[in-house]
C-alpha cells in the first residue's frame, strides 16, 4: 500500500516528494586481528602468516582490496588477477600473504567476494556487516540509490513486524516501509518534512520513512468491529484506519 495513499503523520497528508541525491555509502573493512588456526604447523609458512598475523581487509569494488597489515603498512590486492603490490609478490612472484589473508576472509564470511561491498547496517545499536552488490551502492540505480541506508537481515523490516516507538515506548505494527526519506516527504499542513516535525527532529533525515498502526485501535468500518489493527496478507489495512509515518531511525523492531 503506497504511503502517498493513506493518511500520515497525525492526519497530515503528504505532498509529492522526490529523493534528494546523496553520496555513496561507505564500504567498512574487517576487524583488524588474528584468525584462529586449527593446525598451524600444518601449513605452509605464507598459509600460516595470513592466518595468525592480525589484518584488516577493506572492500574497494571490482575485485581490489586493501589490506592493512600487522605493520601497520597497506597493500592493494588484485584478487582475480592475482596480484599485490606487497614486495613479496613484485619481486618473487608468489602469492602473498595479503591475497591469502583476502582469500581466507571472503570462504570465512568476514568479507564480501568480488562484485560485493560490505556496508554497515544503519539500526542505532548494531553494527553488523551487511554485504551488498556493487551496482547498489549508492552511485547507480537500485534500492540503494540516494544513499538509502542498508539494514541486516535481524533489523530489516516488513509489514506485519512489531515495533517500539524509542519516544514513547509505544508498540506499533509497520504496514508498509516506502523508499522515500524523511527529508524528502513534506507534510503540507505542518509546513514541515517528516524529517522536521516535532519530535522526528533529533532522528537522521536521510532515511525512509516507515508507515505504522497502533495496535490497541478499534476500527468499525460497516458495522464490523477489529478490536485489533491486523495487517493482512496482501499488506492491506481497513481504510478509516490512520497511519502514521516515522524515520525509520525512530522505531525499534521486536520479536
Amino acid at each position: 500500500m503506497p504511503l502517498q495513499h493513506v493518511s500520515l503523520m497525525n492526519s497530515y497528508p503528504t505532498s509529492s516528494a522526490t529523493v534528494s541525491p546523496d553520496a555513496p555509502m561507505k564500504t567498512i573493512a574487517s576487524p583488524k586481528a588474528p584468525l584462529p588456526v586449527q593446525t598451524p604447523n600444518q601449513l605452509e609458512e605464507r598459509s600460516r602468516r595470513a592466518r595468525t598475523e592480525p589484518m584488516s581487509v577493506l572492500p574497494l569494488g571490482d575485485g581490489l582490496y586493501e589490506v592493512e597489515s600487522a605493520s601497520d603498512h597497506t597493500y592493494l590486492v588484485d584478487l582475480v588477477a592475482g596480484r599485490c603490490t606487497c614486495p613479496d609478490h613484485i619481486f618473487r612472484n608468489v602469492r602473498c600473504k595479503h591475497s591469502r589473508r583476502v582469500a581466507i576472509e571472503i570462504t570465512d564470511g568476514r568479507t564480501p567476494p568480488p562484485g560485493q561491498l560490505a556496508v554497515e547496517c544503519r539500526n542505532t545499536d548494531c553494527h553488523e556487516s551487511v554485504f551488498v552488490d556493487e551496482e547498489d551502492d549508492g552511485s547507480s540505480t537500485g534500492d540503494e540509490e540516494s544513499g538509502q541506508p542498508v539494514y541486516c537481515e535481524a533489523h530489516t523490516l516488513w509489514p506485519g513486524d512489531t515495533v517500539v516507538d524509542r519516544e514513547t515506548s509505544d508498540r506499533l505494527t509497520v504496514v508498509d516501509v516506502s523508499d522515500l526519506r524523511a527529508d524528502a516527504v513534506r507534510i503540507d499542513a505542518a509546513d514541515c518534512t517528516v524529517a522536521e516535525y516535532g519530535t522526528n527532529s533529533a532522528y537522521d533525515p536521510d532515511v525512509p520513512v516507515v508507515g505504522v498502526v497502533y495496535p490497541h485501535a478499534t476500527v468499525r468500518p460497516n458495522g464490523v468491529v477489529y478490536p485489533h489493527a491486523t495487517v493482512r496478507p496482501n499488506g492491506v489495512v481497513p481504510n478509516s484506519l490512520r497511519v502514521y509515518v516515522f524515520p525509520r531511525t525512530r522505531l525499534e523492531k521486536r520479536a
